[in-house]
């Protein structure tokens, strides 16, 4: 049986949840969130929580009864209190600016790399070395975050580069076995 999958959402006060079938919209104080779950999970709502049933116990249903359970729980969690990921931008000279909408980075490149937010993004700079992405999806701020961070990956010798803020680098040591910076 899925443990995750037969936990109940509460729901929190000032969200509103819509079941239509196998499409879901949730509304709160932060904005609506719209999502289709497979067919054959019935999502329902009852004393101000929302339960989610599976129709058999085969192996695609299982997998399925957890899934939607923690994309449903996600939803009502970003509408009340949203989602953020926080980065760092370590290294001599790197460091991040906001311009408008756009985010630009200057991480050792011979050019700015500019990056512009998808919507419901919202971007904030904390100094010149911190970036703070929030939104109320967890999928997009996560793939945000991400994608933030590929633009230069943090360094395994010296440790520059863009990495989250709970990241913990384990520098390797150099030629003369000397360990870098901890």
């Amino acid at each position: 049986m899925s443990r995750v999958g037969l936990l109940p959402i509460a729901i929190p006060e000032g969200t509103v949840v819509e079941i239509s079938g196998s499409e879901v919209v949730v509304r709160g104080e932060k904005g609506e969130l719209r999502r289709r779950f497979h067919p054959d999970m019935t999502v329902t709502q009852q004393d101000g929580r929302l339960l989610v049933s599976r129709p058999s116990d085969s192996r695609i249903h299982r997998s399925l009864h957890g899934l939607t359970r923690s994309l449903l729980a996600n939803m009502v969690t970003g509408v009340s209190a949203g989602f953020e990921r926080v980065l760092e931008v370590n290294g001599v000279g790197y460091r991040a600016q906001k311009a408008g909408d756009k985010l630009t980075l200057q991480v050792g490149y011979a050019n700015i790399v500019e990056f512009v937010p998808p919507p419901g993004i919202d971007i904030t700079i904390e100094g010149a070395n911190r970036i703070r992405v929030a939104g109320i999806d967890r999928e997009v701020v996560g793939e945000t975050a991400a994608r933030i961070r590929a633009v230069r990956p943090p360094d395994s010798y010296k440790g520059k580069g863009i990495k989250y803020s709970e990241e913990k680098l384990h520098l390797k040591p150099g030629k003369s076995g000397k360990v870098g910076k901890k």
